[in-house]
């Protein structure tokens, strides 16, 4: 196996991030919507800590595409 075939294989492997951070995002907005629309009254006090944890997920996805982009064009 050469050197660059490993190289995509290994930058598709640090991708797969990029899938758990969508589905840990859209799980968090889904969760926030259910609750807004239970309780309208509790959106001051929900909003906040489901931003920060939106923060957090995307966070891990970023971590993820920068270490596929290592990978590729680091040598």
């Amino acid at each position: 196996m050469e050197l660059a075939s490993a190289q995509v294989i290994g930058a598709g492997l640090a991708c797969i991030a990029l899938v758990g951070a969508g589905i840990g995002i859209g799980n968090i907005f889904a969760a926030l919507v259910s609750s807004i629309a239970r309780n309208p009254a509790s959106q001051a006090q929900i909003t906040t800590p489901a931003l920060l944890g939106f923060a957090l997920a995307e966070a891990t996805g970023l971590f993820g595409l920068v270490i596929a982009f290592i990978i590729l064009y680091a040598r």
